[in-house]
């Protein structure tokens, strides 16, 4: 068992990184850090000025806006300045009503935002909001994380400022992890410990029972549920495991006012590291203590890949949450170690390279095929089949095999980001 201190510092880093969000974190964040510009302005503000970069801009422009029926930045933006509350953090329009919403279109109408890109910065996560009324004006910025205010000024006087440093500090104070690490935890830690991660299921699976009551998205979850995809897939713990996970996601693309709990930022990546795990769990009659180690180890997978990776890429998160749950499905099938370390490079074999092309509802699609990659790479493990280290970019090493994948996500994949941008804002 790891000692006292480690186990600490890793809890507080899964506290971290696994937190409720009300709808797609990107334009959550932007309606954030709208609404702290506007609390520190004290006034409803008159002009809103939003810079952001690339990935922020690309993953808020085509996803539902929770409770408003609406895709986009100008209502979060609007609704953030009108109702929002920064004390909420990412689920910063929970307080929404349909006469905010109306406030909210009435806003937008008068033509008080304006959302640009900035320009000359290399932060993947980059949010500047300006708000300006009555000869006042105040200024918020978000970097690094999803909640994490770098600066916060009024009238040219800096009321907080960490913009030399956004980043660093922040991880300085995170033990790294590596695979080993993340097992050994997982499996050894005292349940009582880590009992907490019972929350993620609470959530995630309480947002797929919701979605199956509305038409969100495309719709995925409840194709898979109906007759003619049974006629195909059968009633079997694989077709059970893709509806739970894509009808979390079809609602929460879709603009559905229910919360989930997320991982290294993402909404969708706290789905994709959640449900196939539950769903197995449950269908392979799992104990209650299998199923805290093994969203433990799913989340915590996905939040070591995260470290190295970033918390925005042009990787598609589900990728890294995928990995993480067929590391816990792997565990929930017996699977030791090195059962682990096989399907995590199964894994990284099969789906690194699928891109990000920005939140949207046919997210479901491909948290659809990273968890289906995630059960066969399970059983290949089980079965004792392993893609080698002759074959791509697998090594010996699963750690070094994780930085392949981060690496190619982080860095060689920089230049499909801007080109799937460029495509993104330029449609016809």
């Amino acid at each position: 068992m790891l000692d006292k201190d480690t186990r600490n510092r890793i809890i507080r880093l899964i506290h971290k990184e696994v937190v409720p969000a009300i709808g797609c974190t990107e334009p959550m964040a932007v309606a954030l850090c709208t609404a702290k510009a506007a609390e520190t302005l004290g006034r409803t503000p008159e002009t809103i000025n939003v810079l952001l970069s690339a990935n922020i801009l690309k993953n808020a422009m085509g996803v539902g806006i929770p409770g408003t029926g609406m895709i986009g930045l100008p209502i979060a933006i609007a609704l953030g300045a009108l109702i929002g509350k920064s004390d909420y953090k990412l689920e910063v329009l929970k307080d929404l009503t349909p006469e905010a919403l109306e406030a909210g279109k009435q806003y937008i109408a008068g033509k008080h935002i304006d959302i640009k890109l900035k320009e000359g910065i290399t932060e993947k996560l980059y949010i500047e909001v300006c708000c300006k009324a009555a000869g006042s004006e105040s200024t918020a910025i978000i970097a690094g994380g999803h909640t994490s205010f770098v600066y916060l000024g009024k009238d040219g006087k800096a009321l907080l400022d960490n913009r030399t440093d956004t980043t660093a500090g922040e991880e300085e104070e995170d033990i790294r992890l590596n695979m080993r690490l993340v097992y050994d935890f997982a499996t050894t830690a005292p349940v009582e410990e880590i009992s907490f991660i019972t929350e993620t299921k609470d959530y995630n699976m309480k947002a797929a029972s919701e979605a199956i009551k509305g038409n969100y998205g495309h719709n995925l979850g409840k194709t898979i549920d109906r007759p003619l995809s049974q006629g195909i897939f059968g009633r079997s713990i694989f077709s059970k495991i893709i509806a739970r996970t894509a009808s979390a996601c079809d609602a929460r693309m879709g603009g559905a006012m229910i919360p989930v709990m997320s991982n290294s930022g993402s909404g969708n990546q706290g789905i994709c590291a959640t449900n196939p795990v539950a769903v197995y769990a449950t269908e392979n009659e799992n104990t209650e203590e299998e199923l805290i180690r093994a969203l433990t180890m799913s989340h915590l997978t996905a939040i070591y890949i995260k470290q190295s990776l970033g918390k925005l890429s042009a990787l598609c998160g589900c990728v890294v949450a995928s990995i993480g749950s067929s590391c816990g499905i792997t565990y929930l099938m017996g699977g030791n170690y090195e059962h682990v370390c096989h399907s995590v490079k199964n894994m990284i074999a099969n789906i690194t390279g699928m891109i990000c092309d920005g939140a949207k509802p046919s997210c479901s699609l491909k948290i659809s095929s990273g968890v289906s990659t995630a059960v066969l790479s399970a059983l290949l493990s089980m079965e004792g089949k392993c893609v080698s280290s002759a074959e791509g970019i697998i090594d010996d090493d699963v750690d070094r095999s994780i930085r392949n994948l981060t690496s190619i996500g982080a860095d060689a994949m920089a230049t499909t980001d801007n080109m799937v941008l460029d495509i993104m804002t330029h449609k016809c």
